[in-house]
């Protein structure tokens, strides 16, 4: 049986006023069918390092109280505004890690052994004139120096690869294994995005193979954002390449379209998903 988690922005999308309470979300996503959370930081607020110990306790409960359980943060650093991990300004750089290292604490915070999906294409882009391989080394330093805070608070924080569309900064997991070996730590690892992985040359069940013993994690969504169901892609393959090396980690619903309403988003695809084990 695999385990389903849902992104929560899918109920609280960015920049909408959402008609849910994050309690009133995770008793909803429950009442669906998953068992799991996973929370984007600029739901819960605009300066996520900085919420109180009491909030932080309140979420964490909240989530458990209501019958889930907590899968780890994603979409990582929309907040605070400015932000980028592989400008050449050392300054800014370093302010950027020390928000991911504030990020584990609140991943730690919220829920036991809690991944943090790197995607954020935004703030890891090449800029100031780098060249992408330059970003791509500052990007893999990055994550070298966080990697011992990672594994002291229990948190896997995953290198996502991002089709060129959006980032010109490790675009297949291929190269985000490249970083997970460079970095050696059990804490810095990979994961797959059905969405994300439109650069791979291989088919996506090989490419998952190849890359098993890195992988975490797992993101379901239609190649053109849409949720599952809504499209043709074949995630019966997909799930069977989970379940026939006994996948352990989540599958975690992420919507990029909010066009069809939260519900419908959440129970279309668990729907979808699970005619497809």
């Amino acid at each position: 049986m695999l385990r389903h988690s849902i992104c929560n922005e899918i109920f609280h999308p960015p920049g909408v006023r959402s008609e849910y309470t994050f309690e009133a979300a995770c008793r909803k996503i429950r009442e669906i069918g998953y068992t799991g959370i996973e929370v984007a930081p600029f739901t819960l607020s605009d300066e996520p390092q900085s919420i109180p110990a009491a909030d932080r306790k309140t979420v964490r409960e909240t989530i458990v109280n209501e019958g889930l359980q907590f899968a780890g943060l994603h979409w990582l650093m929309l907040s605070p505004k400015g932000l980028h991990v592989t400008t050449p300004d050392n300054a800014l750089r370093e302010r950027s890690w020390t928000q991911v290292r504030h990020l584990m604490d609140l991943c730690a915070d919220l829920g036991d052994n809690g991944v943090m999906v790197f995607g954020s294409p935004g703030q890891r882009n090449s800029t100031g004139g780098s060249s992408p391989e330059d970003s791509t080394k500052r990007f893999r330093d990055g994550f070298a120096s966080v990697a011992k805070q990672a594994e002291e608070r229990g948190v896997t924080v995953l290198v996502e690869a991002l089709p060129n569309a959006q980032s010109d900064v490790v675009n297949t997991l291929a190269a985000a294994v490249e970083i997970v070996q460079y970095c050696g730590s059990p804490a810095i690892q990979t994961m797959f995005d059905s969405h994300n992985a439109a650069d791979e040359s291989e088919p996506h069940g090989d490419v998952i193979r190849k890359y098993w013993d890195c992988i975490r994690h797992v993101h379901v969504n239609e190649m053109d954002g849409k949720h599952c169901g809504r499209g043709d892609y074949d995630f019966k393959s997909l799930l069977q390449v989970l379940a026939d090396n006994k996948y352990e980690g989540w599958v975690s619903l992420e919507a990029f379209d909010f066009s069809f309403g939260a519900e419908t988003i959440a129970r279309e695809s668990l729907q979808h998903l699970k005619r497809s084990e």
